[in-house]
């Protein structure tokens, strides 16, 4: 199992620009062709990868997808979601939700006071709507850029529950009696 890790690793590391060569793989994950061969067939056989000319090719709903699997081997959460783009972070930050009982809504848009908004993700499990906005910062958070995006997810949040009156329908909260909204910011970055 930990030689699958291994590649699983290796592949989200490699694969952000596009498909990569096989031997490279191998190289990277350190791991031998029998290893890199049998890794690769069950990743294939989950669709996972596709594989062709000495290339293996992952889409990003795949990336996500082989980092869940990664973090079910027992690979460090924090490790995998450092290989993963902006918006494949977002995905499996969705599933986490998901997996916890929410009903979640990616990118959710709405209007208030004149302006429009978007929140990252509206996770939704009665009575909790957490508006989610997630940062992917690949260096550190310096005090005042922390304290601006705290006030702007809150500002957000906000917004949201003046509105929220607007959007039960597209919201599909319109069965729920009651609600608290939550502002949480998400990332991977220690602050």
């Amino acid at each position: 199992m930990t030689s699958e890790k291994d590649v699983i690793a290796s592949l989200l590391r490699l694969t952000k620009t596009g498909p990569i060569q096989k031997e490279l793989l191998r190289k990277d994950a350190h791991v031998s062709v029998q290893v890199l061969d049998e890794a690769l067939r069950k990743l294939f056989e989950n669709g996972f990868i596709r594989q062709q000319r000495g290339l293996v090719e992952v889409s990003s709903s795949q990336r996500v997808s082989m980092a869940v699997q990664a973090i079910k081997l027992g690979a460090d959460f924090e490790r995998i979601c450092n290989f993963l783009e902006w918006t494949e972070f977002e995905s499996i930050a969705a599933q986490a939700f998901q997996a916890n009982g929410f009903r979640v809504l990616k990118n959710f848009r709405f209007k208030h006071a004149g302006k429009r908004w978007e929140i990252d993700l509206l996770s939704c499990r009665e009575p909790l709507i957490v508006c989610v906005d997630c940062k992917h910062w690949r260096r550190g958070w310096s005090r005042a850029a922390t304290v601006k995006a705290v006030e702007a997810q809150v500002e957000r949040t906000r917004a949201f529950a003046d509105a929220l009156h607007n959007y039960y329908q597209k919201a599909r909260l319109t069965e729920w009696k009651s609600a608290t909204l939550v502002p949480l910011i998400l990332s991977l970055i220690h602050i």
